[in-house]
């Protein structure tokens, strides 16, 4: 089987799915090149330095992004979440994830089945649990991204106005792929992020870059120009 079918394979499988705790074996970053392990606040949830503290009018916060040259990416979660532990204590500490976040997105935290007042792009009211069930979001954690601009959102929800969402865990290597994805607009020349990551496959195949797709580290010769 050729490196890109392996790969392909993976990923389809893998894509909107929760990936399963790592097995023995299985490469994992050493503990010295990962950041500090994340703190729970005191309402169960994982909190980050770098998510924006927002008052949750969500087309003020896109406009913010926009001016900042970022991107939105709303990140729900919930108390309790053994997969949303996993992606702080694990992806959340690599640092080439966190600087790609850092440098190109504002990142806002939602609780699925929280009661702060979010205002949706329309302009509708709801708490955090309703907007959840209006948004159609089932599953935690759950990644939405947003257009580059308020223009491009015309007043719409934010269920119809996303540009990119997946439900459930990924591994690091995708993690990282999908806010490349996300930031480089990759969803409007293919919507698929399983195709594209077959397009990036190919393009690490003739580099010559052989990595472990389950492993929980990224590989430490990723080309910068992909």
């Amino acid at each position: 089987m050729s490196f890109k079918s392996k790969f392909l394979g993976v990923v389809a499988g893998a894509t909107f799915s929760v990936w399963a705790a790592v097995a023995p074996g299985l490469v994992q970053a050493a503990e010295s090149d990962m950041l500090p392990a994340p703190e729970l606040g005191e309402d169960g949830m994982y909190t980050q330095p770098w998510f924006h503290d927002s008052f949750l009018y969500l087309n003020e916060d896109l406009a913010e992004a926009e001016a900042d040259g970022k991107r939105l990416m709303i990140l729900w979660e919930q108390r309790g979440c053994p997969y949303c532990k996993r992606m702080h204590e694990v992806n959340l500490r690599i640092p080439e994830i966190i600087d790609s976040i850092e440098n190109d997105f504002m990142v806002i935290q939602l609780n699925m089945w929280g009661d702060r007042e979010v205002m949706d792009f329309d302009g509708e009211v709801l708490k955090e649990k309703e907007l959840a069930t209006k948004w159609r979001v089932q599953f935690t954690p759950t990644v939405q991204f947003f257009p580059a601009t308020t223009a491009e959102i015309g007043g719409q929800s934010g269920k119809t106005a996303e540009v990119v969402r997946i439900p459930g865990y990924f591994k690091p290597f995708h993690f990282f792929f999908l806010l490349h994805y996300a930031k480089s607009g990759g969803y409007e020349s293919e919507p698929n992020f399983q195709r594209w990551l077959g397009g990036i496959a190919e393009k690490l195949e003739a580099a010559g870059v052989h990595y472990d797709l389950y492993a929980d580290a990224l590989p430490k010769n990723l080309p910068a120009d992909l």
